[in-house]
């Protein structure tokens, strides 16, 4: 059995044309050897699997190479090329930093540096991840790296140039590494797929490079993967398989059910997608990326950001021709509301189906209610219900004056005042007020509608009632409220609230369960002033809320603050923060006492 080498090794550049994508980099360091001006240090930077460390490696070969070729490449026929090749090389010195990072380390490079090389004309010095190096480290490096011998090279490379200090920047040429396109990585699997002999769809190759987000590395090992699981000949289905990948034609099914406004056939079809054991995250991501990708094919000038495969770009733009670009902002913008509140959310798959919902109601064209967008929510509001009402050739049809806000014994309500001394002699009882509208004893249909309710601080009860009484006629409801029913209502009330700057709140309101004391008294327990505090800005919103989802306009929300002796152990103001903070470090009250230190 032959022993496997992985692709990322066995096809490493070992020459500057074989680089990919970084061609400005490899002109530039051709160009310094052609001309002998060769820098005493380099830094190059960049994420992984970029290429730092190859371009040092063919840097260091080059600069020892003999024989150099017209195109300043080096001829691996040399005697310094070959033991380059083998690994044998005495020139060329790799020091770890992540692990020889200490002052000694570098005290015993230093000590090397004085000795010249005994073949060829440089001794390079490769430092890798030169960033792990200790302060003391480097200030113990720097002489050296600013006036080594005119034999030495130092090269460092580094995934995080901003943890190198300054002083170390300024004795190196610096070199930025790009990220590589999709388009090249892709380009350079194809071209070691035909080496290999291995069949592979262009789909699936754009596919694997898309996946490494810049890496070939990491493409190079994804392709070995996927060839291990697909063996000589590499399809899209293998690679999406493998890689747990939803296919695009997932995504382009959802949107045509969204833009048909199909609510039935998008649900089933993110129910697919959970089957198959998706997760509605994941779902949610690539969609909103899906969506992008559309917005990108609507305009021909940044049609190049799209990053796939020609076969599927012509079915982008063709789904993108059929959305009307002002939707599309509203899809985007769903879906971006969707994932930022998706963590949150205690019932996830509620919670995109949700969003799913009101994209198809968004593409019928329905408008949107503010409670529904948790982002912008600032108040839910009991719907209006209105009907509309005959002209009467006799006289004008009698209306409903607002009955009051407050719960009142039915035998204290005011009755409402008659529009005509034919309707005055005749009293109306408080059990007349119906739940939904209806004609009156004169036939006529009365106009009922619910107005928003701002539910009144403790000192201004005669403020709301005034309020409630100038804002039209109100229908009082009074549906049975069970103590199970409160606790499921106040739960999906958490669930609507998506805005990631009211989190504190639904933690508030998910900490314990509201009590029902009576018929109409809700008693919500809350541990400090902050909690009670956070929950009244809120509790407008929270209050209607309630009094429309349970059909039942008396109820009241009262907030206790528990005595200390029961609270929870939790902190919330900075006092209370730092007090835990400090029972399990003494040492902080020490440091905040000894330099007077204030929260």
């Amino acid at each position: 059995m032959e022993d496997f080498i992985v692709s990322a090794r066995k096809y490493r550049p070992g020459h500057f044309d074989d680089v990919v994508g970084q061609q400005a980099i490899t002109t530039t360091l051709r160009n310094a050897i052609r001309s002998r001006h060769l820098a005493h240090a380099f830094l190059f930077c960049g994420s992984r699997g970029v290429g730092k460390t190859t371009c040092a490696r063919i840097l260091a070969k080059t600069i020892n190479c003999t024989s150099l070729t017209p195109e300043t490449e080096a001829c691996d026929q040399c005697d310094s090329c070959k033991s380059f090749n083998k690994g044998q090389s005495l020139n060329v010195i790799e020091l770890d930093a992540a692990s020889n990072n200490s002052v000694d380390d570098i005290r015993n490079l230093v000590e090397q540096v004085r000795y010249p090389p005994q073949a060829g004309s440089y001794k390079v010095y490769i430092i890798d991840e030169a960033h792990m190096l200790s302060q003391n480290a480097f200030n113990a490096f720097l002489k050296t790296l600013e006036e080594p011998p005119p034999y030495a090279i130092f090269i460092l490379a580094t995934t995080e140039k901003h943890k190198i200090i300054p002083t170390i920047l300024s004795r190196c040429q610096i070199f930025d590494f790009n990220r590589i396109s999709t388009d090249d990585i892709a380009a350079h699997l194809e071209l070691i797929a035909g080496k290999e002999k291995i069949t592979a769809d262009p789909e699936a190759l754009h596919i694997i490079a898309m996946k490494a987000e810049g890496a070939l590395r990491d493409a190079l090992s994804i392709f070995d993967q996927v060839v291990s699981f697909a063996g000589n000949k590499v399809t899209y289905k293998d690679v999406i398989d493998n890689l747990n990948i939803l296919d695009y034609e997932f995504y382009f099914r959802m949107a045509d059910y969204i833009l048909a406004g199909d609510q039935a056939g998008a649900l089933l079809t993110f129910n697919e997608l959970l089957r198959e054991g998706y997760d509605g995250q994941h779902f949610i991501n690539g969609f909103g990326s899906h969506l992008r990708d559309l917005l990108v094919c609507a305009d021909t000038r940044t049609i190049e950001l799209l990053e796939v495969g020609k076969a599927i770009r012509e079915r982008y733009g063709k789904q993108a021709k059929a959305i009307p670009q002002a939707l599309l902002y509203t899809l985007l913008d769903h879906t971006a509301a969707c994932e930022s509140g998706y963590r949150a959310s205690r019932n996830p798959r509620l919670h995109v189906e949700l969003a799913l919902i009101r994209m198809c109601r968004a593409a019928n064209g329905e408008p949107e209610k503010k409670s529904e967008r948790g982002a912008t929510t600032k108040a839910v509001e009991p719907a209006r219900l209105k009907t509309e009402k005959p002209e009467s050739a006799t006289s004008p049809a009698p209306t409903q004056r607002p009955a009051p806000l407050d719960p009142l014994p039915p035998e204290k309500q005011a009755a409402p005042a008659p529009a005509s001394p034919a309707a005055a002699a005749k009293p109306v009882k408080a059990k007349a007020v119906k739940r939904d509208a209806s004609p009156d004893s004169t036939g006529a249909p009365v106009t009922l509608a619910i107005p928003s309710i701002r539910l009144a601080g403790p000192d201004e009860p005669d403020k709301e009632k005034k309020e409630a009484s100038d804002s039209g006629p109100v229908v009082q409801k009074d549906n049975p409220v069970t103590a199970g029913k409160l606790e499921e209502v106040w739960r999906g009330y958490c669930d609507t609230v998506l805005d990631p700057h009211r989190r504190n709140l639904v933690a508030t309101l998910s900490k314990r369960k509201p009590r029902l004391e009576g018929k109409h008294r809700v008693v919500f327990e809350v541990d400090n002033d902050v909690q009670q505090k956070e929950i009244h800005s809120g509790r407008k919103e929270l209050l209607g809320y309630l009094q429309e989802i349970l059909a039942n306009t008396h109820l009241r929300l009262d907030l206790v603050v528990l005595p200390p002796e029961k609270r929870t152990d939790d902190a919330y103001t900075p006092a209370e923060k730092f007090k835990k903070m400090a029972e399990q470090n003494p040492a902080l009250d020490k440091l905040k006492k000894q330099f007077d230190l204030d929260l």
